[in-house]
């Protein structure tokens, strides 16, 4: 086929982080609500983003650049904040994956990996980024396991 009649995509930025460039995970406005105090962040779209990089100040933003700073948040979430619950459903922290690694087991990881099932888990709103959090207790679980 002649390039002449492919439209290439547009880039337009939508999605990355407007202080970081880091790509930005979608949320909806019931989770940035449940993070960010009220009036701090009223200007921000309903569909907004969410930067994941920890060192970046910025936690919510919209196509439009408006954000949502650190300091407009209800409390700490990870991983802006390190010391943050993992999982903000039900309270996992990272002291709670280390135990279970120096420990050899994985106790405290299964116990989250049964309740993330169940209608208790409420990520969509607990969680910073509207995700689950297994995929990230997963990762820091084998990354500790593979520093041992």
């Amino acid at each position: 086929m002649n390039k002449a009649f492919v439209r290439e995509p547009d880039d337009t930025g939508a999605g990355h982080c407007p202080a970081c460039d880091s790509l930005g995970i979608a949320v909806v406005g019931e989770t940035w609500r449940a993070h960010v105090k009220a009036g701090a962040a009223s200007s921000l779209a309903e569909s907004a983003y969410f930067c994941p990089f920890a060192k970046c100040e910025v936690v919510y933003f919209d196509m439009f650049e408006r954000r949502a700073m650190v300091d407009s948040l209800r409390h700490a979430v990870y991983p802006k904040d390190p010391d943050a619950p993992l999982c903000g459903c039900f309270g996992l922290t990272s002291e709670d994956v280390q135990a279970d690694v120096r420990e050899g087991g994985a106790t405290r990881v299964r116990e989250l990996l049964a309740k993330a099932k169940t209608p208790e888990a409420h990520c969509r709103t607990m969680a910073a980024d509207g995700q689950c959090c297994v995929p990230v207790v997963q990762r820091y679980y084998m990354k500790l396991r593979g520093a041992n």
